[in-house]
């Protein structure tokens, strides 16, 4: 196999500029959500008792959006190495290895995984629970800013051609084509 492109988006970016995007994404994300759930559930007086789980579920938010990225490999039964990592005491990352090279197909559908898992449930949520729907909106503006990582992922592999092979190593993204030989 031949390597036709490798993805690293914080030599691409910078880690600080990836941080900024990834902040404006989720801000602008909660402003352009606000506007029509404010709209749809009027002049609700909003329940102060959702702080706390707020914070906790926002505690929790990077281990479980990787964790939906490993659950659909874990459903086909494709092998895959879990690495946990501590850069801060507040926020482990824990990073998935697989041992083979995915299709392209599987390896869009693991990076869209915590968007069909975590945020199209938060904004059914958002507008369910009207007593807290401001706490479920911020939870998933935030879920979207850590998402924006996956989306350029999304982007560059989806350029890539179609019966393509996509290989994740030490924080890049390989994307291998078989040879013409």
């Amino acid at each position: 196999m031949n390597c036709w492109k490798t993805i690293n988006l914080n030599k691409e970016f910078g880690l600080n500029r990836l941080y900024l995007l990834s902040f404006l994404t989720g801000l602008v994300s909660f402003i352009l959500l606000n506007v029509p759930f404010t709209i749809v559930h009027g002049s609700i007086s909003v329940s102060e008792t959702g702080v706390l789980p707020l914070l906790l579920a926002l505690l929790f938010l990077p281990t479980v959006h990787s964790f939906m990225h490993i659950l659909p490999l874990i459903m086909m039964n494709k092998r895959a190495k879990l690495v946990y990592k501590r850069k801060n005491i507040v926020f482990p990352v824990m990073n998935y290895y697989t041992k083979k090279p995915l299709s392209k197909k599987i390896s869009l559908l693991v990076a869209f995984a915590p968007t069909i898992l975590i945020t199209i449930p938060g904004l059914m949520a958002t507008y369910m629970f009207v007593d807290y729907y401001v706490y479920f909106l911020l939870f998933t503006a935030v879920h979207i800013a850590v998402s924006f990582t996956d989306f350029l992922y999304v982007f560059n592999v989806s350029k890539a051609p179609r019966k393509c092979f996509v290989e994740s190593t030490n924080d890049e993204i390989a994307i291998l084509i078989k040879s013409q030989n």
